[in-house]
């Protein structure tokens, strides 16, 4: 079954039924306690036998960018090791401090959503799917930045490892960047006005809202250019607006970059092509 932590849920130590597989398919596989991340009473970091995750990779090493309300699909890809061979694994997405007592965001993997592929007699990689779903899971803007990775792994012959961090990954809200440079056209020497505006998704409203106090570099590419130059730094407003000015030299494009955050992406403004005259 899948779980899922809401705010209710996430007071104080965390606690879930741990995962058993049925007896019924001992014939298929191990008949040992399947141990979830974050199941009731589990210790942590719990190894027995020579079961070994020996590599983690989320979202194909990728930063996690969430907006307002689209759910996103990532993967969690757990490659483990025993002498008889992988029977399962799973992982799941934290944050907070410690397993045991501050956990304020939890997301397990979906339903059905692991698949494993035999690598070698010793070794598998059981691939994770995940729905992350920012109305659901991201229910506040203390949940952007680092989250940590729990996962297990079972061998054929029912020795196991369950560790509360094997990896870790960023996720941020997304953000947003545009540019109007004006009046257009323009006579050559004129001063331009270069506006835009830097937001980012507010996980607290379900909207986007500005990016306040952040430098963003105004960039400027001639007509006929391969590639673009800084012209200045500038920092955005209270209200996440930009707002230059410059002299128009010659036929070009204006772009707004913003390099990103830890909590944030970077992101690229749409250029604006001035005709100079």
């Amino acid at each position: 079954m899948r779980i899922r932590a809401t705010v209710a849920a996430l007071s104080g130590t965390l606690a879930l039924s741990a995962l058993v597989v049925p007896a019924a398919q001992a014939a298929d596989g191990p008949n040992v306690p399947k141990f979830a991340p974050f199941a009731a009473n589990a210790p942590a970091d719990e190894v027995d036998g020579d079961t070994k995750i020996t590599k983690v990779t989320v979202n194909g090493g990728k930063n996690i960018v969430l907006g307002t309300t689209e759910k996103k699909k990532i993967s969690v890809a757990i490659t483990a090791t025993d002498p008889e061979g992988i029977y399962d694994a799973d992982a799941a997405l934290w944050h907070g401090s410690d397993v045991e007592t501050d956990i304020d965001g939890l997301i397990f993997s979906d339903e059905g959503g692991v698949t494993c592929k035999v690598v070698n007699a010793t070794t598998s990689t059981c691939t994770a799917k995940f729905t992350v779903d920012p109305k659901l899971d991201l229910y506040s803007n203390i949940l952007a930045g680092k989250w940590k990775v729990s996962a297990y792994a079972i061998g054929n012959d029912g020795d196991y490892i369950d560790k509360d961090v094997v990896a870790s990954t960023n996720i941020q809200r997304n953000s947003r960047l545009t540019t109007n440079a004006s009046p257009e056209p323009i006579k050559k020497g004129k001063t331009l006005t270069v506006t835009g505006a830097l937001t980012r998704a507010n996980w607290d409203t379900s909207k986007y809202a500005g990016y306040t106090k952040q430098s963003v570099k105004l960039q400027y590419k001639k007509k006929g250019a391969s590639s673009y130059s800084t012209l200045k730094t500038i920092t955005s407003d209270s209200k996440g607006n930009l707002k230059t000015t410059v002299k128009a030299s010659a036929d070009g494009y204006y772009r707004y970059v913003f390099a990103g955050t830890s909590t944030t992406p970077a992101v690229t403004s749409t250029s604006d092509f001035v005709d100079v005259q």
